[in-house]
């Protein structure tokens, strides 16, 4: 993002923020080669990578989220500096797209650091996501070298700021709906689903996301809610449910004709919620005779600036352990 000289006598060097994500194709020529990383280098069967482009195809293109948490890095930075501030600075890499976490560990260590510190785009630690992004950065010191500490931010599945905000959008998600059925529409949380082999290792996701939605549902007060996990991958093992399909079966059952998804799992609009809650889980409520609407996303709004924000200067605060 910039470069500056970081020679100048009595000049102080950077706290460096890495803000990582999965990342995603920018243009549709990108979903073959984007597929073959994310699947580790196996070829992707030809009708599935076609199925893949077609959801990006009807969902503007590309992957919103690169762009997202690139206005999030900028938001934060200026956030964390205040008026002329440049202690901190921001950088954006992606596991499974260009710039790679590689990339921008290359970026940031060019800029000197004093220290880093590494935040998931993942409110909910899971072994699988952010567990794998801790150690792409470490792959990236090895490689390339850098004598800073390196301090990661775990986990803020309840940290207050982010609660607050998920329960304001579903508020804002609700209004929807008719006033006189509001106080009974079911919210139904979603998370990305794991393989259910991450249970044998006690991998903490299942009850973090429980405890995000816990925190939201004591936020908001009565209302009805059901969880379920979405998205899950294409192999033949197990994966964590019950699922979003099974669910809205449930509630159908039970007479109920409207439903609010709120996908507490993720942060930013991506193919998980503008395909397969927008348009797939929309279609299949609909065939049901029922109404699903869907909260909107933090993206890179303030409260989730202000939540990052918060989180920064708590661990920033905190002293720095061997790294």
């Amino acid at each position: 993002m910039h470069h500056h000289d970081t020679s100048m006598p009595g000049s102080q060097r950077p706290i460096a923020v890495l803000l990582m994500a999965l990342g995603g194709p920018g243009k549709l020529e990108d979903v073959e080669p984007y597929l073959l990383d994310v699947r580790g280098g196996r070829p992707t069967p030809p009708e599935l990578v076609e199925e893949i482009r077609e959801r990006y195809r009807l969902t503007g293109g590309k992957s919103p989220a690169p762009d997202i948490t690139r206005e999030v890095a900028r938001k934060l930075e200026q956030r964390l500096n205040g008026p002329g501030g440049e202690r901190v600075r921001c950088y954006v890499g992606f596991r499974h797209w260009r710039p790679y976490i590689k990339d921008a560990y290359a970026e940031l260590l060019a800029d000197r650091p004093e220290r880093l510190i590494g935040l998931c785009m993942a409110p909910q630690y899971s072994s699988l996501s952010v567990g794998a992004y801790v150690k792409k950065v470490e792959e990236a010191k090895v490689e390339l070298g850098g004598d800073f500490p390196i301090t990661y931010v775990q986990s803020w599945h309840r940290h207050p700021g982010l609660i607050a905000a998920l329960a304001a959008n579903v508020k804002v998600g609700l209004e929807k709906f008719p006033v006189e059925i509001r106080g009974r529409v079911p919210v139904l949380f979603t998370a990305h689903s794991l393989p259910e082999r991450i249970l044998a290792t006690q991998d903490p996701y299942p009850d973090e996301v429980r405890g995000t939605v816990e925190a939201v549902c004591r936020q908001l007060g009565p209302v009805p809610s059901r969880f379920a996990y979405q998205s899950q991958g294409r192999s033949n093992e197990k994966w964590l449910g019950p699922t979003v399909e099974a669910t809205l079966e449930d509630l159908h059952r039970e007479g109920h004709r409207q439903v609010l998804i709120a996908p507490i799992g993720f942060l930013s609009d991506h193919l998980e919620v503008l395909y397969d809650v927008d348009i797939e889980f929309k279609h299949l409520a609909a065939a049901k005779g029922m109404q699903l609407e869907r909260i909107p996303m933090l993206n890179a709004t303030p409260p989730l600036i202000d939540t990052l924000a918060s989180i920064l200067e708590t661990h920033l605060a905190a002293p720095v352990g061997r790294s």
